[in-house]
């Protein structure tokens, strides 16, 4: 990568270790990035851009990608009666990003209210978007929540499993 991201530089900055990893950058779907770069689904994490009912500022939400986001759960976590998901153009309005490379890190400076999906706490390391389609960072899960401060909240269910019937 001959570009150097500002989320590259703030884990620098912070002297948090991360490692790059790149992808074609047609692909937005965090599972299918996953299958490409052969790693688990649970280690990739999707940034999604959430809006609480009432206007306020969107949050940023961080799930891994084969988990859905819980409205409800995510609502309650964060103290408000409603949220729904953002439209893509939103997203990309809101974020000054693509979808696709929306990223907590290359947000900070923006003070969001990050939320992190608790599985994340049980692994050492995740993947997360670098705020660029077709780069992710390999970033250790402590630094992540600390440089963007993200509050841990149990906000995902598991996608069906696929031997499941489907309604």
């Amino acid at each position: 990568m001959k570009n150097k991201l500002n989320s590259m530089r703030l884990l620098e900055q912070h002297k948090v270790p991360y490692e790059v990893v790149e992808f074609p950058d047609e692909l937005r779907d965090a599972e299918a990035i996953a299958e490409v770069l052969g790693i688990p689904p649970y280690m990739v994490y999707k940034t999604l851009v959430v809006e609480p009912e009432g206007g306020s500022k969107p949050y940023l939400v961080m799930i891994a990608a084969h988990r859905h986001l819980n409205l409800k759960r995510l609502a309650q976590a964060a103290g408000v009666k409603k949220a729904r998901m953002a439209a893509h153009k939103d997203a990309e309005a809101k974020t000054g990003l693509k979808v696709g490379g929306i990223s907590a890190l290359a947000l900070t400076h923006k003070n969001w209210t990050v939320f992190l999906d608790k599985p994340a706490t049980e692994m050492q390391h995740i993947l997360v978007s670098g705020g660029q389609r077709g780069v992710d960072l390999r970033v250790p899960v402590n630094g992540l929540i600390t440089l963007t401060r993200a509050r841990i909240a149990d906000i995902s269910d598991e996608s069906a499993d696929e031997s499941e019937p489907v309604a």
